[in-house]
């Protein structure tokens, strides 16, 4: 076979790859951002039902949106860091559990109700490691806008988010540092307490 003919036959191929590679990466930018896109309208009808459903039927409302769109369990792991691997399966296990409640109860205290606010998505990003990114804007009457910005890593056939940035303020480094420092010097028990303390804050203040 004549070189060119095979140059152009190199050519094809690296170019049907470049096309698959791309094509895979737009169809996980919107599978990814599908996920985004349901978690935030879920927010946005818990909000607008706030006062009428009240901390527990928020939290009700928002378990199985929680559970569906976040990888709690990986959260759990990357939020203790190192520590995770001196955990015994059952601690393991009940760490993620009660984070997996604390953060369900996080989101029915800080959504309880609604003023016209929104969010629209402004782009999203593949990132080296594979996972992706979707930037997204919510939009306050009368305040400043708050750009969320939603990290996920595939999961089985879907995608999950494993961290969200506030304003360039990340929820899971804030988290590590806290619950990494109780764990180091108080011990698991000490970090179980601390965390069912909290969701004992959010479960008991008045909306």
């Amino acid at each position: 076979m004549p070189k060119i003919a095979l140059k152009m036959i190199a050519l094809l191929f690296f170019g049907l790859l470049l096309m698959s590679n791309s094509q895979a990466a737009e169809q996980s930018k919107s599978a990814a951002r599908q996920i985004v896109d349901k978690f935030q309208e879920d927010l946005i009808e818990v909000m607008k039902n706030g006062k009428k459903l009240g901390y527990s039927g928020r939290y009700d409302k928002l378990k199985d949106s929680v559970s569906n769109s976040h990888d709690l369990a990986k959260i759990a792991r990357i939020v203790v860091g190192k520590e995770w691997e001196k955990l015994s399966e059952s601690q393991q296990q009940q760490l993620t559990d009660v984070f997996s409640r604390l953060s369900i109860a996080s989101y029915a205290h800080n959504f309880k109700d609604y003023g016209g606010e929104s969010f629209s998505f402004e782009n999203e990003e593949v990132t080296t490691r594979g996972g992706v990114v979707m930037h997204t804007l919510l939009t306050v009457p009368n305040d400043k806008p708050v750009k969320f910005d939603y990290m996920l890593k595939e999961k089985g056939d879907s995608w999950r988010i494993i961290n969200i940035i506030a304003n360039g303020v990340s929820d899971l480094a804030l988290k590590r540092s806290e619950y990494t420092t109780i764990l180091q010097r108080e011990g698991f028990d000490a970090l179980i307490a601390k965390i069912n303390e909290k969701i004992e804050n959010y479960s008991t203040q008045k909306d």
